[in-house]
């Protein structure tokens, strides 16, 4: 039995006097080569192999299937592909990242917590900030799922490559992992993955300092904000003001209508429209707000170009003390004058402050008479009638029209013949046909083609109004049905025409409204178209003004046309 090995028990061997070991290099043709050692240290041999060549053949060559028969193989398991086997399995990760903010005094970055989903069945990643309401950055899906790079030799990240407490960087996004739910924990715990201790996310800085501090329930005896609410709650303080503004340049007085809200004491100032005040409809002057008697009584340091005025910085507020009828308070630069108030308000101040007078003052604006409308003279452009409309409205409408006029004359045309009179000797025998609209009163004038005449016949004068020569232009004096007597001169736009005869329709209209025409005119179209019809004798057929077939001779117009 071999002795135990403790101190003094062991003995050392006085013949043995080598004690290094054998080289295992050697060199052949200048390459180094290793040499099997054949003594251990000291030169002791070392325990090899006894088996001789053709035994190591035979151990070589032998195969136990041989001998006892093929193995039994188990039954192989059914193949479950992944997008199966990991179907709605995500790990989650509770994280945060840290957004640097420039050019601000309150907050020099931003912790801006997100959740990661790792699907196992297509090793993608998806990136998700909750939604905050009301902080005014893009939030929701950062990174759509993907497979995110993990470096540039084209790996992914992995789910064995994630773990608590460590840093991820996605596309630039330096990621600091924190948590993770228990269904990644027993995952994680499953493939033989120790997962680091968890962390607590990191707070933000500025969103710490804006939370309130903790509701105080000691309240003064004087003031309680919660018994002014229950008490003025629906109790409004209504003044009648006008703000005078004629000290400056095109300023008026204009009124307005000051509420003063006793359930916070703010303020609000709303104007007074009227109709066809030439103002855009603006309900609001000065929105609901508290006022400050005094806004640069701050620090020259507080920047209030940015910042709203609160009670830290201004303790001198407008109160229902400070506005009496009678009083000019001046809001935001412009003084308003206090003239008159509600009932209400009369019986605030009187159970409040015990002022019981209220006169109220007088703020008529004594306007001059209204100046005299005065139409300019007629400049000649268009009709009287439009012209005239853009005097009497800054938008021009067109003229009214009598209508039951044109539907009575409708298609009722006089038709006259005439005849040029000229010092040219060329328009002496050119003839004409002047046409006489009673719907409207106004004239056409054509002239019948002549063949081999030289000139350019047709239409002469499209419909138009004709006013007679020396008549005003204000007042102007138009051509009528009784002007057109046999043998009267009409002038037209400086051409002089003759009337030579006449149409029986038109003897026929005079005749059945001799109270309103001359009798000259009517007698001289009578013996006229008594002797002969110089448009024909067609009659027209009532008030249809379509003439029958004509009879007897026919002129070069009625042959062409």
């Amino acid at each position: 039995m071999a002795l135990p090995f403790l101190v003094g028990n062991n003995f050392n061997d006085p013949t043995k006097t080598r004690f290094h070991r054998s080289q295992s290099l050697g060199w052949n043709n200048g390459y180094a080569l290793p040499v099997t050692p054949k003594t251990a240290i000291g030169g002791e041999p070392l325990p090899v192999s006894q088996l001789t060549r053709e035994e190591l053949d035979e151990l070589a060559n032998f195969k136990p299937s041989l001998t006892y028969g093929q193995k039994v193989q188990a039954p192989p398991e059914d193949f479950i592909p992944a997008h199966v086997g990991f179907d709605k399995k995500v790990l989650l990760f509770l994280g945060y990242f840290k957004q640097t903010v420039h050019e601000s005094a309150d907050e020099y970055y931003r912790v801006r917590p997100v959740k990661i989903y790792y699907y196992l069945e297509d090793d993608s990643i998806a990136v998700i900030e909750p939604m905050v309401e009301n902080s005014g950055i893009p939030q929701g899906k950062l990174i759509k799922r993907q497979q995110l790079p993990k470096d540039d030799l084209g790996n992914t990240w992995h789910w064995k490559d994630l773990n608590l407490a460590i840093n991820v960087t996605l596309y630039g996004k330096v990621i600091r992992i924190c948590n993770c739910d228990e269904w990644t924990k027993e995952f994680m715990a499953s493939e033989g993955i120790e997962l680091n201790r968890p962390e607590e996310i990191a707070r933000d800085p500025y969103t710490e300092g804006r939370k309130q501090p903790p509701r105080s329930y000691t309240t003064p005896s004087e003031f309680d904000k919660l018994r002014q609410f229950l008490v003025m709650d629906r109790k409004v303080l209504r003044f009648y003001c006008v703000w005078d503004d004629r000290d400056n340049m095109f300023g008026e007085m204009r009124p307005y209508i000051l509420h003063y809200y006793l359930v916070d004491d703010t303020v609000e100032v709303r104007e007074v429209h009227s109709a066809n005040d030439g103002r855009d409809p603006f309900p609001v002057l000065i929105q609901r707000q508290k006022l400050a008697k005094d806004r640069n009584a701050t620090t020259s340091s507080f920047p209030r170009a940015v910042l709203e005025l609160t009670e830290k910085e201004i303790s001198d507020w407008f109160r229902p003390s400070d506005l009496m009828v009678g009083r000019t308070v001046t809001m935001l630069g412009r003084r308003f004058l206090l003239y008159d108030c509600d009932q209400f308000t009369r019986e605030y101040y009187a159970e409040k402050f015990g002022v019981t007078d209220f006169p109220p003052v007088d703020v008529a604006d004594r306007k001059g008479a209204a100046p005299e409308h005065v139409i300019p003279p007629y400049n000649g452009f268009g009709s009287l009638e439009d012209t005239l409309q853009s005097c009497l409205s800054l938008i021009p409408q067109p003229p009214k029209k009598d209508f039951i006029r044109m539907l009575e004359n409708d298609n009722k045309v006089l038709r006259y013949s005439a005849v040029m009179e000229s010092v040219r000797p060329e328009d002496r025998d050119r003839k004409f046909i002047i046409s006489y609209r009673l719907s409207d009163d106004m004239m056409t004038i054509y002239e019948p083609p002549v063949r081999n005449a030289g000139m350019l016949c047709g239409k002469f004068l499209q419909r138009t109004r004709v006013q007679k020569p020396g008549t005003p232009t204000d007042n102007p004096e138009f051509y009528t049905p009784g002007d057109f007597c046999i043998g009267a001169r009409i002038h037209i736009f400086k051409h002089r025409f003759i009337i030579t005869d006449a149409d029986e329709y038109v003897l026929k209209y005079l005749e059945a409204n001799a109270d309103k025409f001359p009798k000259e005119t009517i007698d001289s179209i009578r013996q006229k178209v008594g002797r002969s019809s110089g448009l024909g004798q067609g009659n027209l057929n009532g008030d249809s003004g379509r003439m029958d077939k004509p009879e007897g001779i026919k002129t070069e117009y009625q042959r062409r046309f």
